[in-house]
């Protein structure tokens, strides 16, 4: 459990008092709220819950292993043995395809050990981009649960239409909380983008 985790479970009932305002009263006309809604598409509380559900362990073994593949790879490629004494046609067609079939293993951009390590490369970006959203998020709602914001929704007792100084209080947190998951998403499609060739070429080799 890390401190996403436990923030989350003092923050609950916040979020859901916000998600309520938002989806019973609304937000002002103008309001930020509206533009960070777009970027997201969820109220904040399953915005929260959904930066929660990453879990960056679950990756933690997977690049160590790929990059053991690609050695492994890289290994077979030396192994494979030369013609030696032998020639002809035969000798060099041989050879032609051993050259092919090592190429193919590790070496060049497009080999299996290169590309390998690149997806290495990936989860561990992966994992670096999972934590560091995690923690920033946490520190965001730490923040908020101090707030004046978070005040101004304490009281439990349903919401009121007239109620304008809830309205802008769940407004501002709901900004808060959406604008930091989407900027951490901005960034997971940015890592995506940059590995799309990665699997592209990945596909064509299966």
């Amino acid at each position: 459990m890390d401190r996403l985790d436990q923030v989350i479970e003092t923050a609950g009932p916040l979020l859901r008092r916000v998600d309520e305002v938002i989806s019973t009263v609304g937000a002002p006309p103008d309001h930020r709220i509206w533009a960070e809604l777009r970027r997201v598409r969820l109220l904040p509380g399953d915005a929260v819950y959904a930066v929660a559900a990453l879990r960056p362990a679950e990756l933690a073994e997977a690049a160590p292993e790929l990059r053991a593949d690609a050695r492994s790879y890289a290994g077979i490629a030396q192994a494979l043995p030369a013609p030696g004494d032998w020639t002809g046609d035969a000798a060099e067609a041989y050879e032609a395809a051993r050259r092919r079939t090592a190429g193919h293993l590790s070496g060049g951009g497009d080999s299996l050990d290169e590309r390998l390590e690149a997806t290495a490369d990936l989860a561990d970006a992966l994992i670096e981009w999972m934590n560091q959203s995690r923690a920033e998020l946490a520190a965001i709602l730490a923040e908020i649960l101090s707030s004046t914001d978070a005040l101004d929704l304490s009281n439990d007792s349903g919401v009121d239409p007239a109620a304008s100084r809830e309205m802008v209080a769940a407004a501002q947190i709901a900004v808060r909380v959406l604008a930091a998951v989407a900027d951490s998403y901005d960034l997971a499609a940015d890592l995506l983008d940059d590995s799309a060739e990665l699997a592209n070429t990945q596909h064509e080799l299966g």
